[in-house]
């Protein structure tokens, strides 16, 4: 992108009412092709748009300096659908693509959105920044360490170029309270962490015979590293999460916002120890692979973090269906993306023999805003600013997450507790654990390098 482009569009960012207006108009209110022209907007290009692809495109279309110039997903219904959503948005389609590699070559586009399923993101990522273009990828960045730690070299090797992680509690103001909360030392000694995700929505996944993918599907290519096999419905669209091949269940689907969170506030990054147990302990006959029922426990230096998950059942830790609690000595500190609360502890008066309280208690401080607009617009943002740093969810902060959803995952693997060695990056005296950290491709794709 040209300087003298950048300019303009920084200017159109900062000075345009239409971009506050955009938080409360619908999106086909938003074609102002008639106030920038579509050769001085930032051009993205969405990358798998079924689900979370499109919601983050969206978004970015809140943006009157924001355009969405190419679409590509290996289903046709879907690259239909979304193509007309576009035109109703920016009164023009976007262009069509089966294979995100032609996307790539398109010069027309500047940024692209990755919302493909998991273990799809390295591949993708990587020619993405390859083929110059800034990225906004959904989480967990990958499917293995492995594919974190190439995703990490790849950013290094084009540091001019923009990356956000869709971890967009990052860019929540109650989240940014609880964190300056928990670093003051108001809390006490924190000791445990915990955090959660109880889904009472999800039920079971019926089992269905294979057979054949859609028409218009290109399956072949939705694979892609994957190890091959014949197409089933229950791994296709949204539910490829509950299965080993493409994702990490939901440790790695909610986890990763959850530990982000965590770790971020008690400056951690990696843990000394993981153990964790488990299984489909609520659904043990339906078709899905990765465990409904979990709890993995993380040693850190100073503290540990309890990890939970559970389906079929919404009350979760103090009475919330996902959080984040910061136990201390003097007080507990729980946050969800409702909000926030301190909730005190109490010790007893030897001479009177009344409980009193050892810090004041702060009542629930609710969320304000649009946290994944806030998100998207700082990825813009960075873009017409030229500046990294500024990013509030770059490719190493998502990779401490994934990496440590990784390392729950892996421990439920083995069924034993392993130690990580931080320096060596693998688990200790453990061939089984960290051949399990590796990515194996299929199907003539290569891990990159």
């Amino acid at each position: 992108m040209s300087n003298s482009r950048r300019k303009f569009l920084r200017q159109a960012a900062l000075g345009s009412t239409a971009l506050s207006l955009s938080s409360v108009l619908p999106l086909e209110a938003l074609n102002r092709s008639h106030w920038i022209s579509p050769n001085e907007q930032i051009n993205y290009g969405v990358i798998g748009c079924n689900g979370m692809g499109w919601s983050n495109m969206r978004s970015h279309l809140l943006m009157p300096h924001v355009n969405c110039v190419a679409i590509a997903d290996v289903d046709q219904s879907v690259l239909d659908r979304r193509a007309a959503d576009v035109e109703k948005a920016r009164g023009k389609k976007p262009k069509l693509y089966k294979d995100y590699r032609k996307l790539l070559a398109n010069k027309d586009v500047d940024a692209v959105v990755i919302g493909s399923p998991d273990h799809w993101h390295c591949r993708m990522f990587v020619d993405a920044l390859e083929a110059g273009k800034h990225v906004y990828v959904e989480k967990p960045i990958a499917n293995t360490i492995q594919e974190c730690r190439l995703m990490l070299a790849a950013a290094k090797k084009h540091p001019k170029l923009m990356v956000q992680v869709g971890q967009w509690q990052r860019s929540g103001g109650h989240y940014e309270k609880a964190i300056e909360w928990v670093r003051s030392g108001k809390l006490g000694n924190i000791r445990l962490v915990k955090v959660w995700a109880y889904q009472g929505w999800m039920k079971p996944v019926d089992v269905k015979p294979d057979g054949s993918a859609p028409a218009g599907v290109d399956y072949d290519m939705w694979l892609g590293p994957a190890p091959k096999r014949a197409f089933n419905p229950n791994r296709f669209h949204f539910n490829f999460r509950w299965f080993w091949d493409y994702a990490g269940g939901l440790m790695t689907d909610w986890g990763v916002h959850e530990i982000d969170i965590a770790l971020y506030a008690m400056n951690a990054t990696a843990p000394k120890s993981v153990m964790a147990s488990g299984g489909k302990l609520a659904y043990p006959d339906d078709a899905s692979e990765t465990p409904d029922t979990l709890q993995a426990v993380f040693e850190y230096e100073n503290f540990s973090m309890l990890w939970e998950h559970a389906t079929g059942i919404d009350n979760g830790n103090y009475g919330r269906t996902e959080g984040i609690a910061f136990i201390g000595n003097n007080g507990t500190l729980v946050v969800n993306r409702q909000g926030w609360e301190l909730i005190p502890e109490t010790s007893r008066d030897d001479q009177s023999g009344i409980n009193k309280y050892d810090m004041e208690a702060v009542p629930k401080q609710n969320r304000r805003g649009n946290y994944l607009d806030n998100h998207t617009r700082n990825f813009a943002d960075a873009i017409l600013n030229n500046d990294p740093g500024s990013l509030k969810c770059g490719i190493e902060t998502g990779s401490i997450a994934a990496i440590n959803a990784q390392m729950g995952n892996i421990a439920y693997k083995t069924g034993r507790k392993v130690y990580w060695d931080a320096k060596k990056g693998e688990f200790k005296k453990d061939p089984e654990a960290n051949k399990l950290i590796l990515a194996n491709y299929h199907n003539g794709w290569k891990v990159p390098v």
